[in-house]
């Protein structure tokens, strides 16, 4: 970054850091303590739908590759699309198994970043649920390299609980880095598993 930049108040992107994805399970204690919300074993990654033969051989390889893991219990990983446009690929554990289903994010993020498809990753979740109905996603925003909590209210239609939210927000600070602009905690109203 040079002076001209600093003075025209260009910044450079920050570089995603997959490897705060493994914080997660850590944060999930947390906020278990905090909250009691528990998770789901339900994560997603959402990217901009790609066309072309290139991208659909590398999201099939990552669904083989993850589909092949012997200690999987759910359903095979799917490929689902929202109404806003865009993709999921949706991996689902067993609720202890949040450490394999962080693995199962980061490949995802990985092998699309590996073969050049980087750009159109948006966000990875993890879902959690605190029994009662209430829904909750630890949100990571690829482009930014922080995450966020996302959650709707139960039984209303594309209404958040930020109250909720920004308590857990202070609650996962120590774990997770959080993103400081709450201008980019977007809803993902169409996310699986919420």
């Amino acid at each position: 970054m040079g002076l001209l930049d600093i003075l025209l108040g260009r910044t450079k992107p920050v570089a995603p850091d997959l490897d705060r994805l493994f914080a997660l399970p850590s944060a999930a204690v947390t906020l278990e303590a905090a909250a009691g919300f528990t998770p789901t074993g339900g994560g997603a990654v959402c990217f901009a739908t790609v066309e072309g033969a290139a991208f659909e051989q590398t999201h099939r390889e990552v669904q083989a590759l993850l589909d092949a893991d012997a200690d999987r219990t759910g359903p095979p990983v799917e490929l689902r699309r929202d109404g806003y446009g865009y993709s999921w690929l949706v991996s689902q554990r067993s609720p202890d198994q949040l450490p394999q289903l962080v693995n199962d994010l980061h490949a995802v993020n990985s092998s699309l970043e590996l073969n050049g498809f980087g750009p159109q990753l948006l966000c990875s979740l993890a879902s959690f649920t605190d029994g009662t109905g209430r829904g909750l996603a630890l949100v990571y925003l690829y482009k930014r390299g922080t995450f966020y909590p996302f959650a709707p209210l139960p039984g209303a239609t594309e209404r958040r609980d930020t109250a909720l939210e920004l308590q857990l927000s202070s609650a996962l600070g120590d774990d997770l880095r959080i993103e400081q602009d709450l201008g980019r905690w977007f809803p993902v109203w169409d996310a699986p598993g919420l």
